[in-house]
């Protein structure tokens, strides 16, 4: 009898560990989905993400174009 509460208590806590080994792996995720893509699936409601943000057109006539290419700049030049 002792043998099987020591394989209950054993299978119960590696279970235990390997859910919170998982929970973190989501929380980190989440927390760097900003800056990489998630895996598409998240606990947070839809609510509560960032919607994606794309420049207006006032936006980019701001920014100003740049050539690096030497091709280009000759080709502008004459």
């Amino acid at each position: 009898m002792d043998q099987a509460a020591v394989f209950l208590a054993g299978s119960v806590l590696t279970a235990l560990g390997f859910l919170v080994i998982l929970g973190a792996v989501l929380i980190a995720n989440n927390l760097v989905a900003k800056f990489w893509k998630s895996w598409g699936w998240s606990w947070m409601p839809h609510w509560a993400h960032e919607p994606q943000r794309f420049a207006t057109p006032e936006e980019e006539e701001k920014i100003a174009p740049v050539f690096n290419d030497s091709k280009v700049q000759d080709q502008r030049r004459s």
